[in-house]
């Protein structure tokens, strides 16, 4: 009945397994072919890392770790250090429970040959959940039913009750008149077992692959066995048996010795009707015999998908009891009875299944999880890394990068534009350091290598250009305009923009009544508009603090046409006004 109920169980797994792996299969295949259509296509080449806008998708293979709803709110703490970059560590996730179902083989090393489950054996079956301490611990508590069945397959004439009840003569017991007789042992053992095993798992912590297919484990555990041992002695008319007519060739082979015990109509019937001795510990569950169990055991396990695992595992139990196969004599030795085994011990190998149970959002069990898969990729695409603002280099030190320098060789101290040339103000390709018109009308360009126009001089030309050129009547004098480029997401004023500054600052302090507008671009939402005033006003504040000049002298403008990392500065026109100090217009926005 046993055998059949493990068949049925084995197929059933075997079954469950099968028609997963299928699905596997069949997953596979479909994500194949879209891998080889990705394949045929051409390869995108890799954009580079946004130092200001960074890809913040998750490329891991277990769980993202910047994904609060996978840590519960004891660990919330925890992980808002670890997010403030006060915390190294970030805190252990929620995961899964594991439940398994599984049967095997159930068998007794005692001083009674053990039967295994081909020979008519016995087997087992048992239950477990298992819970994760971290990726190498774990806790399990197991269930077993296991029936095991010994059987002598020689004869012996060393045994002890119930047999010398029945009219068996044992080889101490034995005299010239009444000699020893020779029996064949049979017994059945039936238990309950209980275990708390602590395990430990290797695999999952791996240098060189995101997740493995296989894990293997070991354990220590602790637990209770509660059994029951009875034996084979009497036929089913409660007659001993006479074993001599049963076996016939006592020399025979071990297997043919054992099919003749078990034949179902000359053998040896299955009634195990008498009670073996035992300890006389306390009894439990229906007068068995409870006894302490330790045990040491390892396995394996194959993971099908997120959810179910393949297992097999063999588990040696030691308890302190000689009676599990129902007697304490074992072979012959000679003419001396062997006083046996002072201990027996079980031996449970099983195969299973395993399902991992999930509830809130949560990552599999840990001993599946590889913990080096964030800092793997953390390393490869960062996205909570504290990484160093890049130097770029600017050989002119104009304030524009080589990178986007369109003049590469500005003269030192000259005021230059978005692109790093030198400004030209009126746009008739002389730069305002060569150019002896400032601002030639475009009607009157093309100019001349001094950037002279060609029209000729107005009414009252030569009385305006007298009137630029004396700071009584015109208070900037020849104050150049220019342009600061910001770098990507900063407000500090960097090497080039001091030279730019320094020359403005001297101008300014030869000019001591004129005003300079300092104008910062970025025009169309919010965050470009807090982004120009920032610049402003660190131009604003760095003139004022470094340079000595009053802020009261500048004409604070923002939010005007243009990008929102450039401010440009020129002299204030002639009754030009304007405040020094603006507000900031969304303060909050970050």
């Amino acid at each position: 009945m046993l055998a059949r109920k493990l068949l049925l169980v084995t197929g059933i797994m075997l079954l469950t397994v099968v028609s997963l792996s299928a699905q596997e299969r069949r997953g596979k295949k479909s994500k194949g072919k879209e891998n080889t259509e990705e394949a045929a296509k051409p390869a995108a080449k890799p954009s580079g890392l946004q130092w200001s806008n960074r890809d913040m998708t998750y490329h891991g293979k277990n769980y993202d770790i910047l994904d609060s709803a996978y840590y519960p709110k004891f660990r919330a703490k925890q992980f808002h250090r670890y997010l403030e970059h006060q915390e190294a560590f970030p805190p252990k996730p929620r995961n899964m429970w594991e439940v398994g179902l599984g049967g095997g083989l159930y068998n007794i090393a005692g001083n009674v040959p053990t039967l295994f489950l081909w020979q008519k054996g016995g087997g087992g079956i048992n239950v477990n959940v298992r819970k994760s301490i971290g990726y190498v611990f774990s806790m399990r508590l197991q269930y077993i039913y296991g029936v095991a069945k010994n059987l002598d397959l020689e004869p012996t004439t060393g045994y002890d009750a119930p047999y010398t009840k029945f009219d068996y003569t044992p080889l101490q017991f034995s005299t010239p008149t009444k000699p020893a007789d020779a029996i064949y042992r049979s017994t059945r053992m039936e238990s309950s077992q209980f275990n708390l095993d602590f395990m430990f798992n290797l695999g999952n912590i791996s240098f060189h692959r995101a997740k493995n297919k296989m894990a293997f484990f070991g354990y220590l555990g602790m637990g209770a066995l509660a059994y029951k041992t009875r034996v084979n002695a009497l036929n089913d008319k409660f007659e001993s048996y006479q074993f001599a007519s049963i076996v016939g060739n006592a020399s025979g082979s071990p297997k043919e010795i054992r099919k003749s015990l078990q034949n179902s109509q000359d053998g040896m019937d299955k009634s195990w009707e008498t009670e073996a001795p035992n300890t006389g510990r306390k009894k439990f569950m229906d007068k068995k015999t409870l006894d302490f169990a330790p045990s040491v055991g390892f396995g394996a396990q194959y993971r099908i998908n997120k959810n179910f695992n393949v297992q097999l595992e063999d588990r040696f139990v030691f308890p302190a009891d000689p009676y599990l196969d129902g007697t304490r004599y074992g072979a012959n030795l000679g003419n001396t009875v062997s006083q046996g085994r002072s201990s027996d011990a079980i031996n449970y190998f099983s195969v299973g299944i395993n399902y991992n149970i999930k509830s809130k959002k949560c990552v599999e069990p840990l001993y599946w999880v590889n913990p080096l898969d964030h800092a793997y990729n953390e390393l490869s695409y960062p996205r909570h890394m504290i990484l160093p603002n890049p130097v770029l280099p600017d050989k002119d030190e104009d304030g524009v990068t080589d990178q986007f320098d369109k003049c590469p060789k500005t003269p030192a101290g000259l005021p230059v534009d978005a692109h790093g040339c030198p400004m030209d103000t009126d746009g008739d390709g002389v730069p305002d350091y060569k150019d002896k018109q400032l601002i030639t009308p475009t009607e009157c360009q093309p100019v001349d290598a001094d950037g002279v126009g060609n029209c000729p001089c107005p009414e009252g030309c030569k009385e305006m250009a007298n009137t630029n050129n004396n700071n009584s009547k015109n208070p900037c004098g020849n104050i150049n305009a220019g342009a600061l480029l910001f770098p990507e997401g900063s407000t500090k004023i960097n090497k080039g923009m001091q030279v730019q500054l320094a020359t403005l600052a001297a101008q300014m302090q030869a000019n001591p009544l004129c005003k300079v507008v300092i104008m910062g671009g970025g025009t169309g939402s919010k965050i470009k508009e807090q982004k120009s005033w920032e610049h402003v006003n660190a131009v604003i504040e760095y003139m004022s603090d470094k340079n000595s000049i009053g802020r009261d002298r500048f004409i604070f403008k923002y939010g005007e046409a243009g990008e929102e990392n450039v401010v440009t500065f020129r002299p204030a026109n002639i009754d030009e006004g304007g405040d020094s100090n603006v507000p900031p217009p969304h303060p909050d926005i970050r």
